[in-house]
């Protein structure tokens, strides 16, 4: 049975250069009415975690969040999931430098009236701020990174970031980790702690 993971990969077909007809099939088969353009797979697992949290069947409500692969790429999927396109209407989560590339993207794809929601690192530094510190490293403890963390902070030039920085910085040091990591701080906050923008983002889904 056709589910969102292979209208994404259709997508994604679709934008390196493959046909657009599965993407249009899979769309209309799943009443996609919106999508959501995520800079990266770790955003997508950070939005996903959070629709499970609150128990928000986005596919069922016709909503297919789709990671980009980078910010550059905005312009590309605005086009082929909007206006020009699909006919979808868009909104998107990013990073507060990549903000430019979707108000281009999204200006040149039609669609330049559709809300993005500005972190204003990242979206990991959001996450981070929100839980504190302290409940982060708890976390890393958990999952058993508490040797390779204590290695990193070792290094001279980690000594005089301040720690968030440090957590920031240590979440993207291995490949998977901020992805295993954007699901697992969203699972640790609680109701009142969602950042403002992936809150946002959720309420206007």
């Amino acid at each position: 049975m056709a589910d969102m993971g292979a209208f994404r990969d259709a997508v994604d077909g679709w934008a390196n250069g493959g046909s657009g007809e599965p993407a249009r099939d899979l769309a209309g088969h799943l009443g996609i009415r919106k999508a959501v353009l995520l800079e990266g797979p770790s955003d997508l697992a950070a939005v996903e975690a959070l629709a499970a949290r609150r128990d928000r069947d986005l596919a069922a409500e016709g909503v297919a969040a789709v990671s980009m692969g980078g910010a550059m790429s905005v312009a590309r999927y605005a086009a082929l999931l909007g206006p020009p396109g699909l006919g979808l209407r868009l909104t998107g989560l990013c990073d507060e430098r990549e903000r430019p590339f979707y108000d281009r993207g999204l200006e040149r794809a039609g669609a330049a009236d559709s809300a993005v929601f500005v972190c204003v690192s990242d979206l990991e530094d959001e996450l981070i701020r929100a839980l504190g510190t302290a409940r982060v490293e708890e976390i890393v403890e958990t999952e058993g990174d508490l040797r390779p963390w204590q290695t990193f902070l070792s290094q001279p030039a980690q000594h005089d970031r301040p720690r968030h920085q440090q957590l920031r910085r240590f979440l993207g040091t291995k490949k998977g980790r901020k992805i295993r990591y954007g699901h697992l701080l969203v699972e640790a906050l609680t109701p009142d702690r969602v950042p403002a923008p992936l809150d946002e983002l959720f309420a206007g889904l």
